[in-house]
């Protein structure tokens, strides 16, 4: 029992070293950036009052230069919880293509909602990476 406590300690005790002689440093760790990745969200569309499709965004939200990121970071749930209300109380559908979102409705609803999430002067802009429908439906008639 005491020759195997010895033996944990000893390996515990010289690993750094082995390590570094070995020549293998910790990287130091990247800087994540100035803004908030949401995870992929569905938003309705709906016309005449039935729900024709969902289309699933992601959205980034640049931050100010002078914004903490990491506790921004940690309230992208918040972000995504917003989002979600603000796209099933007034949905941003666009009327002559139900496969994409209005994307200046959708950063208006982000920015105004965002900023009572972060802070006044956290949020620089916000962007649309990626729209993708959760099926394709035809192109109405206008």
């Amino acid at each position: 029992m005491v020759r195997r406590t010895l033996l944990t300690a000893a390996l515990i005790a010289f690993a750094p070293a082995a390590a570094i002689a070995a020549g293998k440093t910790e990287a130091p760790p990247k800087d994540a950036g100035q803004y908030v990745e949401l995870l992929p969200v569905a938003l309705p569309i709906v016309a005449d009052g039935r729900l024709v499709n969902y289309v699933f965004v992601y959205v980034r939200i640049n931050l100010a230069p002078t914004a903490n990121p990491t506790p921004l970071r940690a309230k992208e749930p918040q972000f995504r919880d917003a989002l979600v209300r603000a796209g099933h109380r007034t949905p941003f559908t666009l009327a002559a293509d139900h496969n994409k979102i209005d994307t200046a409705k959708l950063i208006a609803a982000v920015m105004r909602e965002g900023a009572g999430i972060a802070g006044p002067g956290q949020i620089k802009s916000v962007v649309v990476t990626s729209q993708q429908p959760r099926r394709r439906v035809a192109t109405p008639r206008l």
